[in-house]
């Protein structure tokens, strides 16, 4: 069977997406990512930027409840329902991974599915007929840690299993609601930097190069003026690490309108 492919989503903000106030992210999700999937996958583990929690914790729950982790929006953004079951079995599975790279984590059977996951899969998975486990960060945000979960959560991808990174690769709140000449300039550099660092083509020293880069991302050009806080650039981070020495990912969203935040996605081969 064919190693199943990384995927790192834009998820927008809230249920933007879902509402027709972004609808560049919404096509994407809803028309574009599954054109990359090489057959239907047995199950989703999602990274979502809404979930941090130390040790890292693992949703273990068979039928996971709905968590509207967003404010002010229309009363119909809080009745989603997304009913796709977890996999209790996989959950333990992903906690043998981890441990046996030694991170430690912890089975939690009370999270449901935040926005960061129901989002993009109510777009990408509208059937919701396929197992998901939902993956916390670990709120050191720490880039060693998440690289580490990435190559821990390889072998996954020989199972037919999709990770899932779900974030955003502009998010700076104030800058959203204001924005200036500045940030968005600064987002355009970060989004060139970021895309040449996942983008080059991995040689003999590749995937230590890509890693130097990714620990070393607050020196990239504009870069804490993308991300005053990197919870929403880490999940990039987890499934990147996931990669294969010498292959190439693909560039599969690039929102670069020089009047508009540049933000990219990515399938990690």
């Amino acid at each position: 069977m064919v190693k199943f492919p990384a995927i790192f989503v834009n998820h927008g903000g809230g249920p933007l997406p879902l509402i027709g106030q972004q609808p560049q992210i919404a096509t994407h999700l809803q028309d574009q990512v599954q054109m990359h999937f090489p057959q239907k996958p047995s199950a989703i583990v999602v990274i979502s930027a809404h979930w941090e929690d130390n040790p890292v914790k693992i949703s273990s729950s068979s039928q996971p409840k709905m968590i509207y982790d967003y404010y002010g929006f229309p009363s119909e953004t809080y009745q989603y329902k997304y009913p796709a079951p977890g996999s209790p079995s996989l959950a333990n599975k992903i906690k043998h991974l981890l441990e046996s790279h030694g991170i430690e984590s912890e089975l939690d059977p009370d999270r449901g599915f935040d926005h960061g996951v129901f989002v993009p899969l109510l777009l990408m998975q509208p059937q919701a007929n396929i197992p998901v486990v939902c993956l916390s960060l670990d709120s050191s945000l720490s880039p060693e840690k998440h690289i580490a979960m990435g190559k821990a959560l390889a072998p996954l991808r020989d199972e037919n299993i999709l990770l899932l990174g779900s974030g955003y690769t502009f998010h700076n709140l104030p800058a959203f609601f204001n924005p200036s000449e500045t940030t968005l300039k600064a987002s355009h550099k970060f989004n060139d930097w970021l895309k040449e660092v996942i983008l080059e083509e991995s040689g003999e020293d590749g995937k230590s190069s890509l890693e130097e880069n990714l620990i070393h991302w607050e020196n990239a050009p504009g870069a804490r003026t993308c991300h005053p806080r990197e919870e929403h650039l880490l999940p990039l981070f987890v499934v990147a690490a996931s990669g294969d020495d010498g292959k190439k990912n693909e560039l599969i969203y690039d929102e670069q309108n020089e009047h508009e935040f540049a933000v990219s996605g990515y399938v990690i081969r």
